[in-house]
């Protein structure tokens, strides 16, 4: 059995079992005969050999540590008589070591009552100092039994100040998982946002488009076919998404989608697995080239009544990291957006590689007019978020009108370095 193995297999032990060996070390060690008679001394009562009661004694002060952490109060009240006993009988066992140990863990573990059990743990030595001097401790002088006292204290207080570290810390670790969750919230919003508007906002357009075909029906089969292979590349974008949040769902029915056939023109059989590979995490390695998923999105845009112009310069990096997740949702969000507010208006897209960033380029010239997909619009919330992911990878991002009246989304997006 490996170490690792029996560190983990001992710490599903229940914490009564974990904290009861401690409790028996110190049981043996009393009655160990080099250690006898030699422990913890308050007063200055000379030393008796253990007898029946010592026994019983011991028994309170060694065995309670088994509930040191499930049941504080109980552990440190069971400890301090057996300790007043230890004292006062002139055992002066090795077991009166562990009332600083039970004060310590006391202090870092009990929940409920704890300025109580510390009144009475005050007032309760009073009596242990009275009777230990009335049994003729006329050694030990007043200064002696303070400084006890404050060892005592000293005790408490350590226990004290790590139950507040580790409060402080549980603290510091929740407040990082509500900001990892928000941020998890975040992405998945923007992740639903360029999937549900890219494909709603085609299959609008191509819904469009197919009221003006009824007279032909060749073109209007094409079209309509188009509409619904937009919508299972939607519907397998969004059980990707579901993989995301919820690992057990499986990607099985996910690729099982992408693999129907369609009858929608060139990558109808390939789109579902590019489109659902582009919605991975943060650094992972995508299932395809980037060209090949920009291609698709153009495929899809011309298809919905775009022109639109591809041209890529340089060679894809290996390994791009989230620079390349982020320059295909530009591409996408600036499609979306020429398909909606720029409807048959001639769109240039323009991806260049470069050695360590990405540029992209989406432009129209502002001859096309709105379409009845504007109305899914989002107000500009898409290219904001666009912006915010261009700034996290520290690129630059600008998107606004042209002189001419057209729109321009240019970004420049820095790649993991080789």
């Amino acid at each position: 059995m490996s170490p690792e193995t029996a560190r983990r297999r001992w710490r599903r032990l229940p914490v009564t079992v974990r904290d009861l060996p401690l409790g028996l070390l110190f049981l043996v060690a009393s009655f160990l005969p080099g250690l006898r008679g030699h422990g913890t001394q308050v007063g200055d009562l000379p030393t008796r050999p253990f007898d029946a009661l010592a026994v019983v004694v011991l028994g309170l002060e060694c065995l309670p540590l088994a509930v040191r952490r499930r049941w504080p109060l109980v552990c440190l009240a069971l400890v301090s008589c057996g300790f007043a006993l230890d004292q006062l009988r002139g055992y002066h066992s090795a077991a009166g070591s562990t009332l600083p140990l039970v004060l310590i863990s006391a202090g870092s573990h009990l929940e409920r009552h704890r300025r109580t059990a510390v009144v009475l743990l005050c007032v309760a030595y009073v009596p242990l100092a009275t009777g230990l001097s009335l049994r003729g401790s006329g050694g030990e002088t007043p200064e002696e039994f303070v400084t006890f006292f404050l060892v005592l204290a000293l005790a408490w207080g350590a226990g004290a100040w790590l139950r507040s570290t580790r409060i402080t810390e549980a603290e510091r670790r929740e407040r990082i998982a509500a900001r990892t969750r928000a941020a998890e919230r975040n992405r998945i919003a923007r992740e639903l946002h360029d999937v549900v508007t890219h494909h709603v906002t085609a299959m609008v357009v191509q819904a469009e488009a197919a009221r003006y075909l009824t007279a032909a029906p060749e073109r209007l089969d094409r079209s309509l076919a188009a509409v619904g292979d937009t919508g299972r590349r939607a519907i397998a974008d969004l059980r990707h998404l579901l993989d995301l949040l919820n690992p057990d769902h499986g990607t099985s029915d996910v690729d099982g989608e992408g693999d129907s056939p369609g009858t929608g023109g060139p990558g109808t059989g390939t789109s579902t697995s590019t489109s659902t590979s582009t919605d991975v995490s943060d650094g992972a390695e995508p299932r395809s080239p980037a060209v090949g998923r920009v291609l698709t999105l153009v495929e899809q845009t011309r298809r919905a009544g775009q022109p639109v112009d591809f041209r890529e310069e340089g060679t894809p990096a290996v390994s791009a990291g989230s620079a390349d997740l982020v320059a295909y949702r530009v591409v996408q969000e600036a499609l979306t957006n020429a398909l909606k507010y720029a409807h048959g208006s001639r769109t240039s897209v323009q991806v260049r590689h470069g050695e360590r960033e990405i540029t992209v380029e989406v432009s129209t010239d502002g001859s096309g007019s709105r379409s009845a997909a504007a109305s899914v619009g989002g107000g500009g919330r898409g290219l904001a978020g666009l912006r915010d992911r261009v700034h996290v990878l520290g690129g630059d991002f600008s998107a606004g009108h042209g002189t001419d009246g057209g729109f321009t989304v240019r970004a420049r997006i820095p790649g993991s370095p080789s």
